[in-house]
């Protein structure tokens, strides 16, 4: 009887693990190598440098300055380094935590000129990048600063929603007592 053997996602994507060019995944494969990759990140968070010092932003910056919708521009591009991990194989902490990275510099990032400024310092693109260089490196080792940024991102987010909350009590009982 003959063994059929399936496909893992990342052999449908990586051409070196599927030499079957063609089925569709195999045609997009090229965005997921590790090349690609560093170039996206370089040419979204570091690709030009401010002469005289040592600042340096990438187009993630520049797309940023248009209002409303160069945020979402610059975010959905992020996004193509989360999913290369998760076609890979990342463990979910590390893409939650990637998640997070790229949610806030898309958040921050949406304020006027202050978030712009933000966002070329924060440079979640190179960040997630180096998340998923570390887990290819070195597979299944999360440290407890990712639980820890996890925890304090958890904990914010919590505050963030509690405070409308509770100044809706608190005004309504302010109303009930005048």
């Amino acid at each position: 009887m003959r063994q059929v053997t399936r496909k893992t996602p990342l052999q449908a994507i990586d051409p070196r693990l599927a030499p079957d060019r063609s089925n569709r995944w195999a045609k997009g494969a090229w965005i997921f190598r590790d090349s690609t990759l560093h170039g996206l990140e370089i040419l979204l968070d570091e690709a030009f440098r401010i002469p005289g010092t040592g600042i340096r932003f990438g187009l993630d910056g520049i797309i940023g300055l248009v209002p409303g919708l160069g945020d979402v521009l610059a975010g959905l591009l992020s996004l193509i380094i989360p999913l290369a991990a998760w076609f890979r194989g990342v463990p979910y902490v590390t893409l939650a935590r990637m998640a997070v990275n790229l949610g806030i510099g898309v958040l921050v990032g949406s304020i006027p000129l202050l978030g712009d400024a933000f966002d070329i310092a924060w440079k979640a693109n190179r960040r997630n990048y180096l998340l998923l260089q570390r887990h290819l490196g070195e597979p299944h080792r999360h440290t407890w600063r990712d639980w820890a940024f996890l925890g304090l991102m958890a904990v914010a987010m919590g505050v963030v929603f509690a405070i409308p909350v509770l100044l809706v009590v608190w005004l309504i009982a302010w109303i009930v007592r005048h």
